[in-house]
């Protein structure tokens, strides 16, 4: 729930909300939280281009850089509950002020670590850190853009965030390359500090329409939050959230490096080239497919099929030994991986207009809770793949396909939400607008 003025009576400074600000206001502030979230995309894929690095300084086996991988998003995803709860109690301005000092403190004490330990207490600052990052970004559009330009508005701003995946290819690869992987961390750490004064500058969330509501607790925040685990239809939403997008984090954020390096003979920057070809394809492959949005009837037949036929494409990536079918499979991969803005406004259609906060914060969780085990999970199948003379990325790819096949059939059969065929004509046909 949106608080009242009265509610910001601690911690952080914070101006009281101004009534109906312009729609450019609103983009600027959108704009100031995207700063976050593009440095969030950076700090989970910035595996793919120091796993080199990492493995020569702390030995590290393939489980052990999976689960470093990994941790950005457990400790991410675990940490949306307590997000989603803060920004329905104290708003969401003052979540992300609170939360994203952590990062900063992260990034820093990661490019300080003299081992694997302190390297992993830098990744789970980071990931709570950033927990907030998208999830403000959602909940910002939810209130105050109109929900027919839901799907756009946020396909838009994925794209934005993708720009974090950009520092994370070609110019994360040229300054390890030439600086060690320590100097990564520290200019994300200076970058993190910008974004944070950016967001405390820029952001003052707008009263919403009617009148403000009052502060909800804690306790029945919590209470609330475990409502929508009983509805039916959040099942079906959860177990496809945890895969589709893990699964494009999973080949972007840590195994398209290595893959290309060992596989092909890829040099590092070489690598992190396609990496930022990935990157761009991602800045505007969301809002493409948030411009076509079918509308609540048939979107999720759409989602069933495009993760289906993306969990094809991964086992191509495993089998193909050809160095250019195998690159045009991962361009592929980063087109159709876009239809994921999808998957957000079905749960935007899901649940009533007083839950959305909220069910978007349980998606988010469960989205990078599925990160952080198939980083995890993949690590160790590549570990047991060289141990029984398996190519490890053949073993990798294909868990992916087979994990994303087994959450689109759990999409496909599960109950949806009967709200999905009670709105308006506008609404459902909003892909045309």
């Amino acid at each position: 729930m949106q608080q009242t003025p009265s509610a910001e009576s601690t911690a952080l400074p914070d101006l009281p909300p101004t009534p109906s600000p312009p729609k450019t206001a609103l983009w600027f502030m959108l704009l100031a939280l995207l700063s976050a979230f593009a440095l969030s995309q950076a700090y989970r894929t910035v595996t793919a281009i120091m796993a080199t690095g990492l493995r020569h300084d702390f030995g590290l086996t393939p489980a052990s850089l999976g689960a470093f991988a990994g941790l950005f998003g457990l400790s991410f995803g675990v940490a949306q509950f307590f997000m989603g709860i803060g920004m329905d109690v104290v708003g969401l301005r003052r979540t992300v002020l609170s939360a994203f000092p952590l990062t900063i403190v992260g990034a820093a004490l990661s490019a300080w670590a003299p081992g694997y330990p302190w390297l992993m207490l830098g990744q789970l600052l980071i990931g709570v850190g950033c927990a907030p990052a998208f999830l403000a970004c959602t909940v910002f559009i939810a209130r105050h853009f109109p929900s027919a330009r839901f799907a756009f508005v946020s396909g838009i701003a994925m794209g934005v965030g993708g720009l974090g995946l950009l520092f994370t290819g070609t110019p994360l690869a040229w300054l390890v390359q030439r600086a060690g992987w320590r100097s990564g961390f520290v200019l994300l750490a200076v970058l993190s500090a910008l974004a944070w004064l950016l967001i405390w500058r820029r952001v003052h969330e707008p009263a919403l329409a009617g009148p403000p509501p009052e502060r909800e607790h804690w306790r029945t925040a919590v209470r609330r939050f475990g409502a929508l685990f009983v509805l039916p239809h959040t099942l079906g939403i959860l177990l496809l959230g945890m895969v589709a997008y893990a699964s494009f984090l999973a080949l972007r954020g840590l195994w398209i490096g290595p893959m290309l390096i060992e596989r092909y003979g890829f040099t590092l920057v070489g690598a992190g080239n396609m990496a930022v070809a990935m990157s761009l394809i991602s800045l505007f492959s969301p809002a493409l497919f948030g411009r076509i949005d079918p509308g609540p009837t048939r979107r999720r037949r759409w989602v069933v099929n495009f993760s289906l036929g993306i969990s094809v494409l991964y086992l191509g990536v495993g089998l193909a030994q050809q160095v250019v079918l195998n690159l045009a499979l991962v361009l592929a991969i980063s087109v159709l991986s876009g239809y994921s803005v999808l998957l957000y406004s079905d749960v935007r259609s899901s649940y009533p207009s007083d839950l959305t906060g909220r069910a978007l914060s349980v998606f988010t969780m469960a989205m990078f809770l599925g990160v952080g085990l198939m980083q995890s999970l993949t690590g160790w199948v590549a570990g047991w793949a060289q141990g029984h003379g398996v190519e490890p990325y053949r073993a990798v790819m294909t868990t992916i396909a087979v994990a994303l096949a087994l959450g689109s059939t759990a999409f496909r059969y599960l109950p949806e939400s009967p709200l999905l065929h009670q709105h308006s004509p506008q609404e459902a046909g909003h892909g045309k607008n």
